[in-house]
């Protein structure tokens, strides 16, 4: 009998230190409830047709080489045409000769991965990384069934806490300043010639979209055994002006084009940039803030470094013309708003929550 036990509590020990050692957040245990149906056999026909929800075609983004940005003035203007063109029409486009080096963003997925191998009880809680309270996440806290599951994990890092690190300077901290500089430039001269494009010549995004307020979001999308059924990142918009988005060759980035989900080709040499809800309503609708989701692989990890363009909390949210399409807001209310309905819903409504009333 005592043999017994003391086998128990081995086996049991094994399985702690098997789940600290671990790299994967515990999906598994943590969401226990939502995979128990499907193991049991309770998966409905809502579930078989979510499931051919990811039946999906790929294509290839709009391509825009920004190398034409420095060319002559027709090669200039047509540049600029085609980033609002790709705005309006898909809300979503790639681009090439962006100005950031492939070393850089080589070193950062590097950097990214070595992260992300750290044991999960690690990363839960490692103070060496300096960045604020709350920037590990994973999964879907407010998730009620596998639908609303994001199998991923991620580190939501403010510029100030990249920036404040370089006074202990790591590889990882030295990699993220790199490539933040460079991209928080490329999206600052984005937003601009997209409101110039709308006729708007103003120091705005300047002004409100500030290193304390815009964010990298480094991204690990691990192998998941159900896939499937599970989401890698759930259908969702962007809260802010823009994101750019560098990814792996793995693949599964999926959005909405005329009504149907289609998935995204990957592109080593490119950047995915996408218009998000504030840019939507800042440009009264002309900008589309396209849904999005991330797809899981069975037998593969993806990896990919976001970067959000994000204006302060008091920020107030207009239509650049009248008649406005949208209620001003300020991003505060928005984001209350979002997180309220997450937490009702399990899902964002968005902008529709701030329509003008047509009555």
């Amino acid at each position: 009998m005592v043999k017994s036990t003391n086998f128990s509590q081995q086996a049991n020990q094994k399985i702690i230190r098997r789940e600290e050692e671990s790299a994967d957040p515990p999906f598994e245990e943590t969401y226990k409830k939502l995979f128990d149906e499907i193991r049991i056999g309770k998966a409905t026909s809502k579930m078989r047709n979510y499931q051919n929800l990811f039946v999906v075609e790929e294509c290839e983004l709009p391509l825009i080489d920004l190398e034409l940005l420095k060319g002559r003035e027709f090669e200039r203007e047509e540049c600029k045409k085609k980033i609002a063109q790709a705005s309006q029409e898909w809300g979503f486009f790639q681009v090439v000769n962006h100005g950031i080096s492939q070393d850089v963003l080589l070193k950062m997925r590097k950097e990214q991965m070595k992260l992300f191998k750290k044991p999960f009880h690690e990363k839960m809680n490692d103070k060496q990384l300096n960045f604020s309270a709350g920037s590990y996440r994973w999964g879907t806290p407010s998730a009620t069934c596998l639908q609303q599951l994001s199998w991923s994990e991620a580190f939501h890092v403010p510029l100030t806490d990249i920036s404040n690190s370089i006074h202990h300077p790591t590889t990882l901290s030295s990699t993220m300043e790199q490539f933040a500089t460079t991209v928080s430039e490329l999206a600052h001269n984005l937003a601009r010639i997209l409101s110039e494009r709308m006729g708007y010549k103003s120091k705005y995004f300047r002004e409100t979209c500030l290193p304390h307020t815009c964010y990298v979001r480094m991204n690990r999308y691990p192998a998941c055994p159900i896939s499937p059924q599970v989401f890698g990142l759930m259908p969702h918009t962007d809260s802010d002006f823009l994101t750019i988005l560098h990814q792996d060759e793995i693949g599964g980035l999926q959005l909405v084009r005329d009504g149907k989900w289609i998935c995204v080709k990957p592109n080593p040499e490119a950047l995915i940039i996408n218009i998000g809800d504030l840019f939507q309503a800042w440009s009264n609708g002309v900008y589309k803030s396209v849904e999005h989701r991330v797809v899981t692989n069975k037998a593969k990890e993806r990896f990919s470094t976001a970067f959000f363009l994000c204006p302060s909390y008091d920020t107030e949210i207009r239509s650049c013309f009248e008649p406005s399409v949208y209620k001003r807001f300020t991003f505060r209310e928005f984001r209350q708003q979002v997180q309220e309905d997450v937490k009702k819903y399990g899902y964002k409504v968005g902008l529709p929550r701030f329509l003008v009333s047509t009555h």
